[in-house]
């Protein structure tokens, strides 16, 4: 199981390959959800994503032996990106299975990054069958996209930079929110915050109609979603919490966050006009949470992070018509 340990061993591997990104402020921001939001940018990570950290902590953990014979992964495709990105950086064969109705940016990107990309469809078929049956097939190592204890570390990477920079922009009690599918990023946040600032809160946000980890949290056990398909949140729709995943947000989490696809669209286009940062619709739920659902968080301060940039053009185009600035 991973442990603060294992986070700050996988921040160790990390140094020089992962970049520290900012934690974003804007009066405008704070003026529209009501209190103090400090966003932090993992849009502007390697890859676009915060992927990219548990992407690189998995690859840096295997042998020489193992990174020689390929790794494969499945993924909407962030995650894609984040193991295919690491996998090339040391010259590892990447096989990624991705849904045939992921946006046309993330697997082009994933097959530029060098990968060998696999597409299936999400609705009729089981990725992690396919998944499992080609890494048995070829000797590969499969990584998963949050049910793994190096990739939840990698992640967990994220919560120690908001540990550090919340204390350094005064912020020690706040809900710390994450966009969730999952649960990687928060289970991985969850941990450093407890170790490093036990002040802070991790609380997942979601899209309405896909809130397994909210359902789940609220009945004590894994509860499934209905439909496996369906929002324009792409990066975050999974089937349920994962194995790994879920012990830590119960033990550790606040209650789930729901918004709509429209509230997503609209925060995008607020991290634009104000912040100046580009978001895809999963990426920017947790900003959508702060601003659309602020009489279910408490305190003068809330954190987002901003999971995510990898957007197509049509939609970005579509928040920013719809929304303008978003006010």
């Amino acid at each position: 199981m991973t442990d603060i340990a294992h986070i700050e061993a996988a921040a160790a591997r990390m140094a020089g390959h992962i970049r520290r990104t900012p934690l974003l402020s804007s009066p405008f921001v704070d003026a529209l959800a009501g209190r103090r939001v400090l966003i932090k940018a993992e849009c502007l990570q390697h890859t676009g994503s915060f992927k990219a950290r548990g992407g690189w902590s998995a690859l840096s953990a295997l042998t020489p032996e193992a990174r020689a014979r390929g790794v494969i992964a499945y993924s909407s495709g962030n995650h894609a990106q984040g193991v295919a990105a690491a996998a090339q950086a040391f010259g590892a064969p990447a096989v990624i299975v991705m849904p045939a109705d992921a946006p046309r940016l993330k697997i082009d990107n994933t097959r530029t990054l060098g990968a060998e990309v696999v597409l299936y469809d999400r609705a009729t078929e089981d990725r992690d069958a396919i998944g499992a049956a080609l890494a048995a097939e070829r000797g590969l190592t499969l990584i998963r996209p949050y049910d793994d204890a190096e990739v939840i570390a990698g992640q967990g990477t994220c919560g120690l930079e908001i540990a550090e920079q919340a204390a350094e922009a005064g912020v020690t009690h706040a809900d710390v929110l994450t966009c969730c599918g999952g649960g990687g990023l928060t289970a991985g946040v969850a941990l450093a915050l407890e170790a490093r600032a036990p002040g802070l809160r991790a609380r997942p946000a979601e899209p309405v109609g896909f809130d397994d980890t909210a359902r789940s949290l609220a009945a004590g056990a894994i509860r499934r979603n209905a439909a496996l398909s369906g929002s324009i949140c792409d990066a975050i729709v999974t089937p349920e919490p994962g194995m790994l995943t879920f012990p830590i947000l119960q033990r550790l989490c606040g209650p789930g966050l729901v918004v709509s696809d429209d509230e997503a669209l609209r925060a995008m286009a607020v991290a634009f006009s104000r912040l100046k940062i580009v978001l895809e619709p999963g990426g920017a739920v947790a900003l959508a949470a702060a601003l659309f659902r602020k009489d279910q968080i408490e305190g003068d301060a809330v954190i987002c992070i901003a999971s995510g940039g990898n957007v197509d053009g049509a939609m970005f185009s579509e928040a920013l018509a719809r929304f303008g600035t978003g006010d």
